[in-house]
């Protein structure tokens, strides 16, 4: 597959209840640093804050960059993981915190679906600058490997005569799984009893438990059960096989109608609030696209299906951009929300 063809890979995975609206609370907007400060920071231990739970693509790149970003920042990054909402509850805390540059967000495409599914305020190109956005993923459509349903043919015909009976375990709301049945649902009329969980990490632990029947992971989160043979990924959200993954079918191998929805797929970056003075963003920046050279780093991404993408400042932006119309439209084509992008300005990719 080409590089240009992966970078243009865009995605979308997310979960959050109304009860969780979080409104903006005017949290970080003392920015409690200047420009000057940038010279010594960091000058104590930083904040980084997984939106995800332990375990899924988000928290095991995070845990895996942290220590090479260090290095280059001279300083200590705490990691923890503040799961809950679809990732809203991490985004949120981190919003809440001064903008100096000592709590960062390490998340992944959920903020850019929150305003559409009416999940939060909180938004990446609004509220968040990109320190840098790491990599692109890719979603799969995974069952265990003693599972009935051997190919996704299968699961698509036993899901269609037998409505309901078949339990899909989503990360809520805007999540990979829910997306992915949407489309589904859409374009074959499947319909599945979905079942919510906090991401990658306990939705592999729900499908090896037997609570769930199928569910859509991230092939960077999947790859290690699939060579474990614990789980078979019956194919790709995507319109060719992968690299890393090429005894899998594409899904547009046997329903080419999904070729509209393609290229799709989660990608994960770390954030700072927006009002954080400019020289730490850029020192933030440079220590981040440095860190991410190291290859050992580079072999982890391409062993787990991410595309490297290393990007910050305005290519960032533009990537987000891109992101946030394709997937928002893409939830509203496929009916998984009622809401337009319209009414928050956001334009379909064709019309930017």
């Amino acid at each position: 597959m080409s590089m240009k063809k992966r970078v243009k890979l865009i995605g979308s995975s997310l979960f959050l209840t109304p009860m969780l609206l979080l409104a903006a609370c005017g949290g970080g907007n003392d920015t409690g640093a200047s420009n000057e400060d940038a010279e010594n920071y960091p000058e104590r231990d930083i904040s980084g804050v997984i939106q995800w739970g332990e375990g899924g693509a988000t928290d095991n790149i995070s845990r895996t960059l942290a220590p090479l970003a260090e290095e280059e920042l001279g300083g200590t990054l705490v990691m923890e993981n503040r799961e809950g909402a679809s990732g809203a509850t991490g985004a949120q805390y981190v919003y809440d915190q001064p903008a100096d540059g000592y709590t960062l967000l390490f998340g992944a495409e959920n903020p850019n679906l929150y305003q559409v599914l009416g999940i939060s305020e909180r938004d990446y190109l609004t509220d968040f600058e990109p320190v840098s956005i790491i990599g692109q993923s890719y979603a799969g459509i995974v069952v265990k490997e003693d599972s009935p349903f051997e190919s996704l043919e299968d699961l698509i015909e036993y899901s269609t005569e037998n409505p309901g009976d078949i339990t899909m375990g989503t990360s809520g709301e805007g999540g990979l799984p829910h997306v992915a049945s949407a489309m589904l649902q859409a374009e074959l009329g499947t319909e599945f009893n979905q079942v919510p969980y906090n991401g990658d990490g306990p939705l592999a632990t729900a499908l090896l438990g037997d609570e769930i029947d199928a569910t859509v992971l991230a092939v960077s989160a999947a790859q290690e059960y699939v060579e474990s043979g614990d789980f078979r990924m019956l194919a790709v959200i995507n319109d060719e096989p992968l690299d890393s993954a090429p005894d899998v079918p594409a899904i547009t191998d046997e329903y080419p109608e999904f070729e509209k929805y393609l290229p799709w797929g989660p990608f994960q970056g770390v954030f700072a609030h927006k009002d954080t003075p400019d020289a730490i963003i850029d020192k933030l920046s440079d220590s981040f696209e440095k860190a991410q050279e190291d290859e050992e780093f580079q072999e982890t991404l391409e062993n787990l299906g991410v595309n490297p993408l290393n990007i910050n400042g305005e290519e960032a932006i533009e990537y987000l951009e891109q992101n946030r119309s394709t997937s928002t439209w893409m939830l509203y084509d496929a009916g998984a929300t009622e809401t337009s992008p319209e009414e928050f300005d956001i334009p379909r990719v064709d019309e930017e």
